[in-house]
């Protein structure tokens, strides 16, 4: 297995200190409505998601992230940086939800930390703070630190959103644990099959279906008692 490939492991890794655990992207509201009962459902959710929801838009946009990464990065293009941050901020405003916006926020910070503290700093501007750039923005820098291919780069941030939903859902719906790693099996196809479209897609060009999520989500802020922080 070359270095590149256990770089891409290292990344989904359950163990990196993002916090990611810490979130439900609204599915602790589904769950509460009782409208995500058994793992048929969830499997349903996941796949809607995977095919016309928000992260669809995110995982698109890692392409053009990390190409306009590269030419900040290299010094040659002073507009790259502007790039970067404006397509940073259409993404975050795609979040309806201030919780996801937080956590969006948040878990990018703790990204780009770690990359830091790893010897990956992102470039700094004369004159300008660090920039704080979201989660998907700080997924590109990290497939562009470590040189990982970008398809597989797009796999990597779908197939761990849902490995993460399926962590939420095992403590919430309540789903076994070896039925939740039966539904990551059997969307691998699915989540295949998206990246690769997905890659040469132009994230202003999509749109997202993910109407009932985005309710979900902005819903979990009301809720009476909750066990995560979206």
């Amino acid at each position: 297995m070359s270095g590149r490939r256990l770089h891409l492991l290292q990344l989904v890794s359950p163990a990196l200190p993002v916090g990611g655990f810490s979130y439900a992207e609204g599915l602790e509201v589904l769950v509460q409505g009782g409208e995500l009962r058994d793992a048929e459902v969830v499997a349903a959710w996941l796949a809607a998601e995977l095919r016309c929801g928000s992260l669809t838009i995110e995982a698109a946009a890692l392409r053009p992230l990390g190409e306009a990464m590269a030419t900040w990065r290299q010094g040659k293009d002073p507009g790259a940086f502007g790039a970067v941050a404006d397509l940073d901020g259409w993404l975050l405003a795609q979040r309806e939800a201030p919780e996801l916006r937080a956590q969006q926020r948040q878990m990018g910070q703790s990204l780009l930390q770690l990359l830091a503290e790893l010897g990956w700093p992102l470039p700094r501007l004369a004159g300008r703070p660090a920039p704080r750039l979201a989660w998907p923005a700080a997924w590109a820098w990290a497939g562009l630190c470590l040189e990982l291919d970008p398809l597989e780069l797009v796999e990597a941030f779908l197939f761990s959103w849902v490995a993460n939903q399926l962590s939420a859902a095992v403590r919430l719906v309540p789903l076994g644990s070896t039925q939740a790693q039966r539904l990551q099996l059997a969307l691998a196809p699915l989540i295949e099959q998206r990246a690769l479209a997905l890659l040469a897609a132009e994230p202003r060009q999509l749109a997202s279906g993910g109407v009932g999520a985005g309710l979900a989500q902005l819903g979990h802020a009301e809720l009476y008692s909750r066990l995560f922080r979206s």
